[in-house]
């Protein structure tokens, strides 16, 4: 369910372009996104915190976009919430000595401490990543191309990076033990 409320504005902001271009598109990512964060808010009784700083994000580059009728400022936003959260990630580890990943995900997995902190580079550097190829689509494509990249490519590597990380981690996961079956 979580992955469908993530999906929500992406999801709108694209078939928008498509109906109504870049700006009315940008419109309506910041309103979904609102709603959204609304929704959580009043579902959960809070918000998570890279949550907010979506929002934050998609307001202040979507409403440049608007403000000054320029899709540059849309174009950036995923790169800025990438580098952000691989920026969060590394700084997390370097400065806090805290590794956020395990701190989020440690009560549904049992990893020794240095498979913990590969997984926190390889989020790290992913996003970095990302947030380079994000704008490596935006400034040498046509903007159809960049949106359907956002959408599809963006959530395709995404997937295949995820399915990537179940493999490496497939290897730490002890399986459980089968509880013995009663006999009548």
């Amino acid at each position: 369910m979580k992955l469908l409320t993530d999906f929500f504005p992406i999801a709108l902001f694209f078939i928008t372009f498509k109906l109504a271009g870049i700006y009315a598109a940008t419109a309506v990512a910041i309103a979904a996104t609102l709603l959204q964060i609304a929704w959580l808010y009043f579902r959960n009784g809070k918000v998570e915190t890279m949550q907010w700083i979506s929002l934050g994000i998609i307001v202040v580059f979507g409403g440049a976009t608007l403000v000054f009728h320029d899709d540059t400022f849309i174009k950036w936003k995923p790169t800025v919430l990438y580098w952000l959260m691989g920026g969060a990630l590394a700084l997390g580890h370097l400065v806090w000595k805290r590794n956020f990943l395990h701190s989020l995900m440690g009560a549904q997995l049992e990893l020794p401490e240095a498979v913990w902190l590969r997984l926190l580079w390889a989020w790290s550097g992913f996003f970095a990543l990302m947030g380079v190829v994000n704008l490596w689509v935006a400034f040498n494509f046509d903007l159809d191309t960049w949106v359907s990249y956002k959408l599809f490519g963006g959530m395709g590597l995404m997937l295949v990076f995820v399915v990537l990380q179940a493999f490496y981690l497939s290897r730490f996961i002890k399986p459980e033990e089968a509880a013995p079956e009663e006999t009548p």
